[in-house]
């Protein structure tokens, strides 16, 4: 053969090889290896979406035990507001029925500062010592003669009503807190007046828990629960006030 010959023979043998080549690749041998392993990756990603949905299906059924724990507290606490209120209104309609006046209603407005102050001291710390030292105040001046019991009770229903908004009012404070042994600075969110949560300049977050007949302001370890902190503070910061929040239970006495 000439080389002339050869170069037209060349691209023959050249697509011939290549077919060869390709004829080897597509093997049922080959396809059946690789049929194999695609399924084994289906099943795994079948696994996996199981898992992922019997996760889904706890996280809901937590979060659902949760909202009726939380619907729970606020019904308990707007029925303790409301028998305070009710308890003053009696206690005003039965002085004015009976003529009291001045002095007589002195001992009636004395008492219902008591119960609302135990209500402020059992209560959730927001700015507790702010509002015990306003009320201590008012007592202060019925009990020099200063302010005349009938204008101390007006007074008096008007703080119900303040404490009667803070069960249902959500939003970012600045108080005072004791943390560790120290008095510091920091911002609180408080959810109505169930929950009391703290962020400090340093990064740290933390919550309110209840410790026996007081409270105690602790700092959340987990990361999980600080991203939920911090999220439930961004939404107040931009004004969202309503909505669904998951945030850590710390209403049977300790964030979970």
């Amino acid at each position: 053969m000439t080389f002339s010959g050869w170069r037209q023979c060349a691209p023959l043998l050249l697509f011939a090889s290549m077919g060869a080549f390709a004829q080897s690749k597509d093997s049922p041998g080959a396809l059946a290896e690789s049929l194999i392993k695609l399924r084994a990756e289906v099943e795994q990603l079948n696994t996996d979406v199981e898992l992922t949905r019997q996760e889904s299906k706890t996280q809901l059924a937590a979060l659902g035990a949760q909202r009726a724990e939380l619907q729970a507290a606020v019904g308990r606490a707007e029925l303790n507001v409301a028998k305070l209120r009710a308890d003053l209104a009696k206690q005003q309609e039965a002085a004015s029925s009976a003529g009291v006046a001045g002095d007589a209603l002195k001992p009636i407005v004395l008492a219902a500062f008591d119960a609302l102050r135990k209500h402020i001291e059992t209560g959730i710390p927001f700015k507790t010592a702010e509002r015990l030292a306003e009320l201590d105040e008012i007592r202060r001046q019925v009990e020099a003669g200063t302010l005349a019991a009938p204008r101390a009770a007006n007074r008096l229903w008007a703080f119900y009503e303040d404490e009667f908004r803070i069960t249902r009012e959500n939003g970012i404070y600045s108080q005072t807190i004791a943390l560790d042994g120290e008095d510091v600075l920091a911002d609180v969110a408080k959810v109505g007046s169930m929950m009391l949560f703290f962020r400090l300049s340093d990064g740290r977050v933390g919550a309110a828990r209840r410790a026996g007949s007081g409270w105690t302001f602790q700092v959340l370890e987990g990361e999980d629960d600080r991203k939920r902190v911090l999220a439930y503070f961004d939404s107040l910061s931009k004004q969202i006030r309503q909505g669904w929040f998951e945030l850590p239970n710390t209403l049977a006495g300790g964030a979970q």
